[in-house]
């Protein structure tokens, strides 16, 4: 089985996804997606690893913390970060909810 991947170098970091997903689902409904994004990390994921959320289908992933930051510059180490993905907008933004 192939595994798709996301070339991350190729979206910008921005700082609108999580105020547009929420105007999009709501602010209930975007915080349980990224419980789940967590959720997913807690799992499967390890140190090297972050939760992606893809901003227009809501799906999850994981990505390497290396490769993110070689590609966008972004430091994803660390606990509770999720990373917003736009591949409409070409665009990744990282947050860390409380």
């Amino acid at each position: 089985m192939s595994h798709p991947s996301v070339d991350f170098a190729a979206s910008a970091p921005v700082n609108d996804l999580w105020p547009a997903l929420v105007e999009r689902l709501g602010l209930e409904r975007s915080q349980r997606a990224v419980r789940q994004a967590l959720d997913l990390q807690a799992m499967q994921g390890s140190a090297a690893t972050l939760p992606v959320l893809f901003c227009e289908t809501c799906g999850l992933a994981l990505a390497s913390t290396d490769l993110l930051r070689e590609q966008t510059g972004l430091n994803g180490h660390g606990e509770n970060y999720v990373l917003l993905f736009s591949a409409k907008a070409n665009a990744v933004q990282l947050v860390c909810p409380a």
